[in-house]
């Protein structure tokens, strides 16, 4: 088990590489390999899962597995396993796998395929890295790891938009590393460990909560960036429509769970059952639900939409997490809610995103006008968005229900005067808005036609447009994701059992009935507002008509309430570094007259006895000899042509020049990084055998 643990974190980082050395010479090769090891991966994960079911019927839902490879970077690297981590490895495995498989046709004519095969399999190994933790310092290590290598995904076109995205994502995964490793420094400074297992204990016994509070803040804005968290959330909606689809849907479906994982480590070993924590989890989760859906009904963009739509199902989680920390130890509807909706919102997105992969490789557009009656005559594709768009809804018979149905009730459990009853109300709104603007999405693509006939024409008569390998993996992720909704006792909830120790849930609560009238009625009234919202507000403000009777898909969100250009481009780029350079010439003046008002008073300057014109002792004193020497030879062997060199010049000249090749060589760039890689190269040389 040991060795099947590791190699579900390093197997797909040597299969990167190989794969990019194989696509130097065999492109066909490459992405067989490529799939080679993104369905062996599953396979395993597979091995892991029945072995791991196994162990946990017989521990008890504790750890099955722990192993550690020590003397990396001083902590070593350490990882475990039990139910959370054994779900959750299964899901990142099945996302790989099938978005690998849809990535042959997706890239079939696009350029820097090998590259994005090399950082699709290294982000698996980091991902499966960071879900296996078992200590936070090993979490953090693939956790930037992850950041680097998915970096590249939204920048693998190269244009303005990708880099310009990517460079904003890379911004705020570099920030909100270093805060989180801020985070890190005084965790462990104050309890002395950064075991995942070993928190609990240790937060309970810690003194200084201030101290673990600041702590847990700053682990909080690294993790909550990558989650997609507000006001952290301004990478999400840019990088989704411009990364590749298949990249798009594991951003969207597994790398925001990283984040969601870290925050339930968090939540659960540091502030377990901390009603303060959890009001500001909550708040955040509520901002996060509600802002997110309302950027995705005014979205006119598929994968913007898309995008807009997985920070606002980041939202109801976090909602889930904030309710574990308010309920207390009577939590156990959180807790299920919680892990439930993070493993409905991964597979739902996998069809979605694939689904809109489909789409733009065929039609080479996202906007709605552009694709609108792509899918009229589809019908396969037609199920297959269908059953992710009534999962996300919250639809009875399918998983989002379920999950969104356990949020509701810890929310209606907690007694909590008229602030608990507006979360509800925003809670059921946003539902609301969700199937508002995924009615958008399928009314747009699969029941209306296009305005131009011709491309409608167009749309209609394709036969081929998707393969046998690209429909397999939407067809099986689509069925998957169906048996899962409605399996809800014998998977769903088997699942929320075996994962609920991970948030130190002991009992496994009462039975919820479902479909009650109580709760369809939240679901009905969360349908009702959707029903508005597509037909009030979509159809009669967010459409125009551009000519005879067709209406068309208007952006009307104003272009400068935009947080990153109107809050933190500005700040970061632009305010921060005039205020920096004010202070810095406050205090580099304030110095310089310092220094002034103490040599006049203090110091009491006196002139220097004697003061050379020009260089040092040594040439002047080797200068004044030779002059002698000349003047001696000028009288005795030089005669007939005496010479007149003045050496003390001379040698200061030349003394001068060296001083200068000297600066110019330390202050160049070369130099400096020549001194910083030798200066590495002997710190891995350092921790690597002292």
């Amino acid at each position: 088990m040991n060795i099947m643990l590791v190699s579900l974190v390093f197997y797909p980082f040597f299969g990167g590489i190989l794969s990019y050395f194989v696509g130097k010479y065999r492109e066909d090769y490459r992405d067989a390999l490529a799939e080679f090891v993104a369905v062996s991966e599953f396979v395993l994960a597979v091995i892991v899962a029945v072995i791991g079911f196994r162990g946990l019927g017989a521990a008890g839902g504790e750890s099955i597995a722990q192993v550690s490879i020590p003397e990396i970077c001083g902590f070593g690297l350490n990882f475990t396993l039990d139910g959370f981590r054994v779900i959750y490895s299964l899901v990142a495995a099945l996302m790989w796998m099938m978005t690998t498989l849809l990535s042959r046709e997706y890239f079939q004519h696009h350029g820097n395929r090998n590259r994005f095969y090399l950082f699709l399999l290294l982000t698996l190994g980091a991902t499966m890295g960071v879900f296996l933790s078992a200590d936070l310092y090993t979490t953090f290590i693939f956790f930037e790891v992850m950041s680097f290598t998915s970096y590249v995904w939204v920048a693998q076109e190269e244009n303005e938009a990708s880099l310009r995205a990517a460079a904003t994502y890379l911004a705020v995964a570099v920030i909100g590393g270093l805060v989180m490793l801020m985070g890190l420094f005084l965790l462990y400074r104050e309890l002395g460990t950064m075991t995942i297992s070993e928190l609990l204990p240790a937060s309970r016994a810690c003194e200084e909560k201030e101290i673990l509070y600041t702590a847990g803040v700053c682990m909080l804005v690294g993790f909550g960036a990558k989650a997609g968290a507000f006001p952290l959330h301004i990478w999400l909606p840019k990088a989704h429509p411009v990364a590749p689809a298949p990249a798009s849907a594991l951003l969207s479906g597994i790398l925001t769970k990283t984040g969601v994982f870290g925050i339930l480590v968090i939540s659960s070993n540091l502030f377990l059952h901390d009603a303060v924590w959890g009001r500001l989890i909550l708040g955040i989760g509520v901002l996060t639900m509600f802002g997110g859906a309302l950027l995705a009904v005014f979205s006119i963009d598929l994968k913007r939409t898309l995008a807009c739509s997985s920070m606002s199902q980041i939202g109801f989680i976090l909602v889930g997490v904030g309710m574990q920390g308010l309920l207390g130890e009577e939590n156990a509807l959180a807790v299920h809610g919680t892990l439930l909706h993070m493993v409905n919102h991964s597979m739902i997105k996998l069809v979605l995103f694939m689904a809109a992969g489909v789409i733009f490789m065929n039609t080479h557009a996202l906007n709605l006008n552009d694709i609108r009656g792509f899918g009229r005559k589809k019908p396969l594709l037609k199920v297959i968005f269908l059953v992710g768009a009534l999962a996300i809804g919250g639809i009875p018979f399918f998983g989002g229900y379920i999950s969104k149905t356990l949020i509701h009730e810890s929310i209606v459990e907690y007694a909590g005067g008229w602030v608990m009853h507006a979360v509800e109300y925003i809670f059921l709104f946003s539902g609301g808005l969700t199937i508002g603007y995924m009615t958008k999405l399928y009314v747009a693509i699969f029941v209306e036609s296009n305005e131009s006939t011709q491309v409608q024409s167009k749309f209609d008569h394709m036969k081929s447009y998707m393969n046998t390998r690209s429909g397999m993996a939407l067809g099986i992720s689509a069925a998957l994701l169906l048996i899962w909704g409605l399996f809800r006792h014998t998977i769903m909830g088997r699942a929320a059992v075996i994962a609920q120790r991970f948030m130190h849930l002991e009992e496994e609560g009462h039975a919820v009935a479902y479909f009650s009238l109580k709760n369809l009625s939240g679901a009905a009234i969360s349908i009702a507002i959707g029903a508005v919202v597509y037909l009030l507000v979509i159809r009669r403000y967010l459409m125009k008509e551009t000519g005879g009777r067709v209406r068309s898909y208007v952006d009307v969100w104003p272009k400068w309430l935009d947080l990153e250009n109107l809050i933190y481009r500005p700040i970061l780029l632009q305010f921060l570094p005039l205020m920096c350079g004010v202070a810095s010439r406050i205090m580099d003046s304030f110095l310089d007259l310092t220094v002034l008002v103490l040599r006049k008073t203090v110091y009491c300057d006196s002139t220097l006895p004697y003061e050379r014109p020009e260089g040092n002792a040594f040439t002047e004193h080797t200068g004044n000899f030779l002059n002698r020497l000349q003047k001696l030879g000028n009288h005795l062997w030089n005669r007939k042509s005496p010479e007149n060199k003045n050496y003390v010049h001379i040698l200061a000249v030349k003394n001068e020049e060296v001083k200068e090749t000297n600066k110019i060589i330390q202050r160049s760039l070369s130099f400096g990084l020549m001194l910083v890689g030798i200066g590495l190269c002997l710190t891995m040389v350092y921790i690597i055998w002292w």
